[in-house]
């Protein structure tokens, strides 16, 4: 008997290949502004990036602070200069352009689609989420896009979630399924709002010391016989 009928899926680092996307429009906006980079500069801007994404999850920082700081920061670290509100810019409307995906990404939204309704759950910022949804071979296959700069509250507030609750006609709490990459904000979120969760990980990090993972893959094509309830079988 299938065991959900709604998915709610994050779309950074579970739906799109985010590391990859991050290289190529950090590469192409800076070289705009004349800066070069290398390898080590471009893995200490992801690092500078996630640790103010957690701090948004955190409620510390703002999004919009966000978006401009990451650059200060990381300007300031390698020793260059610019403008880096216009830098800022450059990096998201770059970023809107890219939609590389995950592995498997397209096929299993595109096989759960036909039984499930599937739904989007992100604190990406709005203009570049949907950009790139309209980009991508993913639209068609999703009913909505919940994005915390639309709803005003970022994963795992909870208020996040009632939103999402709200607005899914029908919502079966029983019946829905969380997944995503982040344990902070995906599995903490989805726990908090009493949902099922699955920790997508492709490294397989260990987290048996963490509470609320029901489930654990390392690769998006496990979902199906997790919504289907053939891996009780």
């Amino acid at each position: 008997m299938q065991r959900y009928d709604t998915v709610l899926f994050d779309a950074d680092g579970t739906l799109f290949d985010f590391i990859k996307c991050e290289r190529e429009a950090l590469i192409t906006a800076c070289r705009k502004f004349g800066i070069e980079l290398d390898e080590a500069m471009i893995k200490r801007y992801s690092e500078i990036n996630d640790g103010l994404w957690k701090a948004l999850e955190r409620g510390e920082v703002g999004k919009e602070e966000l978006r401009v700081l990451r650059f200060r920061r990381f300007a300031e670290e390698e020793n260059f200069s610019c403008d880096f509100t216009a830098l800022s810019y450059e990096y998201t409307d770059r970023l809107s352009e890219q939609h590389f995906l995950i592995d498997g990404a397209e096929e299993i939204c595109r096989d759960l689609s036909e039984i499930c309704d599937l739904y989007v759950i992100t604190n990406g910022i709005e203009s570049v989420q949907k950009s790139r949804f309209a980009r991508s071979p993913l639209k068609k296959y999703f009913k909505k896009l919940f994005i915390s700069g639309e709803i005003g509250y970022e994963k795992p507030d909870i208020r996040f979630f009632d939103a999402v609750r709200n607005g899914i006609c029908g919502f079966d709490g029983a019946r829905t399924l969380v997944v995503g990459d982040s344990l902070t904000s995906d599995i903490m979120g989805g726990v908090g709002a009493g949902l099922d969760c699955c920790f997508f990980t492709p490294e397989n990090r260990d987290v048996s010391g963490v509470k609320g993972i029901k489930y654990k893959i390392t690769k998006l094509s496990e979902i199906m016989p997790i919504v289907t309830g053939e891996d009780m079988a």
